[in-house]
């Protein structure tokens, strides 16, 4: 069982520390969900685990199948089986959805071996259809141009269609829930609820307790000016939906 390691994680971002020592393991099975204000460094930890340039690590690891993937590149990183799902994914215009899943599929299987010649297209069509009723999505879908004119909550989806096809070991979600009317983020977090299994492990970044009512966290963790001050059950999501952030930050005073 593969499990995504953070220890003792420092990250700057043009000189200013951002991440001041986080340290958390997600596994393959497991939910985790990192709540907290804006500006804690939530997102900062998911762009430096996915190898952006803009963010320096100053010090710490984070170990994957053995290896530091700090030292790898952002393509090599996803090969290997991790999978980032954007705040403001990016639009392709041309690039039909399809066409994109295709040779992402690809890449990863000619890095696992060179010889490979990539997925033959009838088998990709069957197996795109597949993913797309599983995530209860119209066929049509896949012949747009990515994330081109996209809604709020059909660019999430198109994350998620891509996460269901791309089937990487550990998954950050990052703010999914960004932008999203209730009924989008109903959608959303059923087709994570249908893609959870032992295989995938999950590392959900969220503002509020609101999608957590749909996607069940296994652990819930509090991240406050770039540390993680707490950490807890799925009561923890509740508790700070009722009574705010201000009780960590008194407590995380009184032990500093």
């Amino acid at each position: 069982m593969s499990q995504l390691e953070i220890r003792n994680l420092h990250v700057s971002v043009e000189d200013k520390e951002i991440l001041k020592g986080v340290t958390l393991t997600v596994k393959q099975g497991e939910i985790h969900a990192i709540m907290g204000p804006n500006g804690t460094g939530k997102s900062t930890l998911a762009y430096t685990l996915m190898g952006h340039p803009a963010y320096t690590v100053t010090e710490g690891e984070v170990i994957f199948k053995g290896q530091n993937i700090l030292e790898l590149e952002p393509d090599e990183r996803a090969r290997l089986g991790i999978f980032l799902a954007f705040q403001y994914p990016v639009a392709i215009p041309g690039v039909t959805v399809a066409n994109f899943l295709r040779s992402a599929m690809n890449a990863r299987r000619r890095a696992e071996n060179p010889e490979d010649k990539g997925i033959p297209i009838p088998e990709f069509r069957k197996m795109l259809k597949e993913k797309m009723d599983l995530l209860k999505m119209d066929h049509s879908f896949a012949g747009r141009y990515l994330n081109d004119g996209f809604s709020g909550g059909e660019k999430k989806r198109a994350e998620i269609l891509q996460l269901a096809t791309l089937q990487p070991e550990i998954a950050i979600l990052d703010e999914t829930d960004s932008g999203l009317d209730i009924d989008a983020l109903r959608i959303v977090a059923e087709g994570v609820n249908a893609l959870m299994g032992p295989h995938l492990g999950v590392l959900l970044i969220t503002h509020y307790q609101r999608l957590l009512n749909y996607v069940k966290p296994d652990f819930v963790h509090v991240m406050l000016d770039g540390r993680i001050v707490e950490s807890g059950g799925p009561d923890l999501a509740l508790h700070l939906e009722e009574h705010g952030y201000h009780w960590l930050r008194e407590k995380a005073e009184e032990n500093a």
